[in-house]
């Protein structure tokens, strides 16, 4: 802890699920958190970061919007790094470019333009997905092996028709972001997560928990993709490890294991028995089939990876927890 003592970071998006997570361990190493939230009044939001560990003397709030240029300056003043998780992650939407892309990518170009102004800086580390790695057209076989050189396409993702515009949204902000931080000198590196699974610090129900409460609220007839599964703290450590390790750059792609949501509902009725859980999926040729992600680059930055059915127990015991979950 005392390696970091005086050290200042920002975390953007404070209250949500993996930000929550970063504010968490990045209190517990020692260092003093610059976290932003669009409404610093609302206890909903805040009191659980308010009551973590280390907050009362080192958790400093900063209200700040994603489209407003100039809302992030004065919470990126004086740090020296800064963790960009703020992106919407919704997979229902009405109105993609206003609710997904417009924050995601806007959102990101403002929070770098306020680093740019700030001589303290000597890291950005944004959150992106692997929804901005697997959708370039490339063929996705069981012995395919995704690693941190794929990049998404936007045009692919528009041809296809993608399932949200989420994998869309992420492709366009991390694209701009390169971009943007080769024209400014600006180190940034990125962490490309799969789905995220494990405990909810936030008292509200984010997408990726939802998704997981839909399938064992005993749905009968869904969907079957097959995506990579990665734990929420595995992935707020690789945020940290990633600003910490001065030789880290570029991607890093963090996926714990591939299964299909019908491997998620196996795993949790061997764990929970007596949870009503669906007895049939449709399946659809046009998801993504079985397929692999290196994990070579990851380890570099000393991530073990817990395993996917800790994480799917996890999960659930915290959705039980937080009554989202009423067995």
């Amino acid at each position: 802890m005392s390696n970091n003592a005086g050290k200042v970071v920002c975390v953007t998006g404070a209250s949500g699920y993996i930000a929550s997570w970063l504010v968490k361990l990045l209190l517990l190493r020692g260092y003093t958190v610059k976290a932003t939230v669009r409404d610093i009044n609302d206890p909903k939001k805040l009191d659980h970061l308010l009551e973590l560990e280390g907050a009362k003397e080192r958790l400093q709030l900063c209200k700040a919007n994603l489209l407003e240029e100039g809302s992030f300056d004065s919470a990126v003043e004086g740090c020296e790094g800064v963790f960009h998780t703020a992106s919407p992650c919704i997979f229902n939407v009405k109105d993609p470019q206003i609710e997904l892309i417009d924050p995601a990518v806007k959102g990101t170009l403002n929070i770098l333009k306020s680093c740019a102004k700030s001589p303290s800086l000597k890291r950005v580390i944004l959150t992106s997905s692997m929804a901005a790695v697997l959708y370039n057209g490339k063929p996705i076989t069981p012995d395919v092996v995704v690693d941190e050189t794929w990049f998404s396409k936007a045009d692919f993702c528009k041809e296809s028709e993608l399932w949200s515009s989420y994998e869309l949204s992420k492709t366009l902000a991390e694209d701009a972001a390169w971009k943007f931080v080769r024209e400014n000198n600006i180190d940034m590196v990125v962490i490309n997560p799969g789905v995220v699974l494990g405990p909810l610090l936030q008292p509200s129900l984010n997408q990726t928990s939802a998704t997981i409460l839909t399938l064992i609220n005993g749905e009968q007839m869904l969907l079957n993709p097959c995506v990579g599964w990665i734990h929420v703290k595995d992935v707020a450590n690789a945020h940290i490890q990633a600003f910490d390790i001065s030789s880290a750059s570029g991607r890093y792609c963090l996926v714990e294991r591939v299964a299909h949501f019908s491997d998620i509902v196996k795993i949790t009725q061997e764990i929970f028995p007596t949870l009503p859980l669906p007895e049939k999926f449709v399946e659809d040729e046009s998801l993504v089939p079985q397929f692999q992600v290196s994990k070579e680059k990851a380890m570099t930055l000393g991530i073990e990876f817990i395993p996917l059915d800790v994480a799917v127990k996890e999960t659930v015991e915290s959705l039980k927890e937080k009554k989202f979950l009423n067995l």
